[in-house]
């Protein structure tokens, strides 16, 4: 049996609206730089890609992942799913604007890391040997 609403008053904290947009920002930036999302993100921005291609293309992420990842993406306004009415049912992903913008930024830090890789590469055998 459930108890449902038993009229019992919710308290409500007030919350910092500062705090509320540094809470925010940093959650986007975490789920962009996880270890999945920039992959994904790098498919869809090429066009409507699907579940398959994206498991496909993604190396070494699973179903699971996969499906949460696209879930958080969606929710963040940075993926658009669109499901066709066919049997089976067609689903596709696109980038949104936002995330196409965010591809800008994305090329910029991949051109730095193709850039210094190989400074990157010596700095950590120098740490590693000292």
């Amino acid at each position: 049996m459930s108890q449902g609403n038993i009229g019992v008053p919710v308290q409500v904290t007030e919350i910092d609206p500062e705090k509320l947009d540094v809470c925010t920002v940093l959650e986007v930036i975490n789920r962009i730089s996880g270890k999945w999302a920039i992959g994904i993100l790098l498919e869809a921005i090429r066009g409507p890609v699907r579940f398959t291609e994206l498991e496909r293309a993604v190396n070494g992420i699973s179903r699971r992942m996969l499906t949460l990842t696209l879930r958080n993406l969606e929710r963040d306004g940075l993926l658009k799913r669109t499901i066709y009415p066919t049997v089976p049912p067609r689903v596709e992903y696109e980038a949104t604007p936002m995330a196409k913008e965010l591809y800008q930024s994305l090329n910029g830090l991949l051109g730095w890391a193709e850039r210094h890789r190989d400074d990157i590469a010596a700095a950590r055998v120098a740490y590693d040997v000292a």
